[in-house]
């Protein structure tokens, strides 16, 4: 991208007071919360400036900021955090979120600062840095930043993508502006829609709705777990579901900040509106898993979770449950119902099914050099869509015996007609005991085979046009 990510909205001062919750207040019938820690952090654009930072580049913030030690503290935490702070003068005070926790709930929240105030001009610095930024990202949170007459000139004039964050007591978006993140609440208030039907329904007319009333180039309407509704040209919007949904959700504060910076970070690359609001989709869902805005207040990120110790913990709880562990292996490059049959019958001799998968490099060991014709990320992911998979691993090694001996396996499945011809991991599944066996295999499906048909119908089309 060049030229830094531009985030311009209205910042606060978010604190988190977690304690524990063991009586009731005697005097009235309310919780008594103990404390333990407090934890500061930038809400609002301070919270999506913040969160672009994480992501490396160029990250900058406009914002209205007052003469007291709220802001002070918040562009302390914004500058260490490598973000750069462009002040515009506020009257009045800081606007603080305080949220009382126990037990990773909120029990209340409690709101400073008073009423919005009229900010200050925005210097010229601001409107030099604005001419020169890579992308805009339009953090409105409702407190007036985005009503100020020079600064909404100085947006509407830039060549920068824009995308634009609303809140429903904040102004249109400035003409021009590339893209808009409504949540499906935040659109119904805008629009007035009263909801009728499903929240795709609503989401799609509704969303037409207001991208031809504030003239904008497209509106993602994001629906939490669903992901996020498309609405731009054309009739038809396009559905933008996460790869996976978290089972279990700590708090999702912060998740519309992440898609919405996101968003701008991959415009600002130069990336289509649909490509954009995909990877935002997957960055809001990742954020999401990792805690949200509680996940902030760890001093390391969690790291990503080791497929092979997944599917290690699994085991451990089939076989807690005195069930069976069956494994399978392969490349799946084309899955194709010879592949299904097999998987199938595999998990079908026990109660849970592993399959070790062989990577690219591992793939291209084996099979030559223009294979795979699929990555291993997407080979994992259609496998374990399956409803007989209960879990994936990826191996390099040109044989599945190191995870093998990780895993160790109770069934140890192979699809085909080996004969008498003894498997190659036969001897080292027996030493802990394990079974190798086979099931049949459905004729006339391959990869190989597959992947020859194609090209043969590419050949007959290409004598035919000739």
């Amino acid at each position: 991208m060049n030229g830094p990510l531009v985030v311009v909205g209205d910042a606060l001062l978010d604190r988190d007071v977690d304690g524990t919750v063991s009586r009731v207040c005697p005097d009235a019938p309310v919780p008594v919360l103990d404390e333990r820690t407090a934890t500061d952090r930038p809400g609002g654009a301070g919270l999506a400036a913040l969160l672009a930072a994480a992501d490396g580049g160029e990250v900058a913030l406009v914002t209205a900021l007052a003469d007291d030690a709220g802001a002070a503290r918040l562009a302390e935490l914004l500058t260490g955090a490598g973000v750069a702070l462009y002040p515009m003068r506020l009257p009045g005070a800081t606007a603080e979120k305080i949220r009382l926790r126990a037990g990773g709930q909120t029990l209340l929240r409690l709101d400073r600062g008073g009423d919005p105030q009229q900010p200050g001009e925005p210097s010229q610095a601001v409107r030099e840095l604005l001419g020169r930024a890579g992308a805009i990202l339009v953090s409105d949170y409702g407190r007036g930043l985005l009503r100020q007459p020079t600064l909404r000139a100085a947006l509407a004039e830039a060549t920068a993508p824009v995308v634009w964050d609303p809140h429903p007591r904040g102004p249109a978006p400035v003409p021009g502006t590339r893209l808009t993140t409504p949540n499906l609440d935040e659109l119904r208030r805008v629009t007035g829609d009263a909801g009728g039907g499903s929240p795709l329904t609503t989401a799609t007319r509704a969303g037409q709705e207001l991208r031809h009333r504030w003239r904008v180039g497209a509106v993602a309407v994001t629906m939490g777990p669903d992901g996020a509704v498309l609405c731009h040209g054309g009739a038809t919007p396009l559905v933008l579901p996460p790869s996976s949904v978290p089972e279990h959700v700590d708090d999702t504060c912060g998740a519309g900040d992440r898609f919405a910076a996101a968003a701008a970070l991959a415009l600002g690359d130069g990336a289509p509106i649909a490509e954009a609001v995909r990877a935002a989709v997957e960055a809001a869902s990742a954020y999401v898993a990792a805690g949200g805005a509680a996940g902030l207040r760890r001093e390391h990120e969690p790291a990503p979770r080791d497929p092979a110790r997944a599917a290690e913990d699994l085991i451990a709880r089939v076989r807690a449950d005195g069930g069976t562990v069956v494994a399978t292996g392969g490349c799946f490059d084309i899955l194709h119902a010879g592949h299904l049959s097999t998987l199938r019958a595999a998990r079908r001799l026990g109660d849970c099914l592993v399959v070790c998968l062989n990577s690219d490099a591992s793939v291209r060991g084996l099979k030559g050099p223009e294979r795979p014709v699929n990555p291993a990320e997407d080979r994992a992911r259609l496998l374990a869509a399956l409803d007989c998979v209960d879990a994936v691993v990826v191996f390099d090694e040109p044989t599945p015996h190191q995870v093998l001996a990780r895993l160790r396996p109770d069934v140890w499945v192979k699809g085909g007609d080996y004969g008498d011809v003894e498997l190659p991991e036969a001897e080292l599944v027996r030493r802990w005991g394990g079974r190798v066996v086979t099931v049949p295999y459905l004729s006339g499906r391959s990869t190989t085979g597959t992947i020859s048909a194609a090209r043969q119908r590419g050949l007959h089309l290409v004598r035919t046009v000739v």
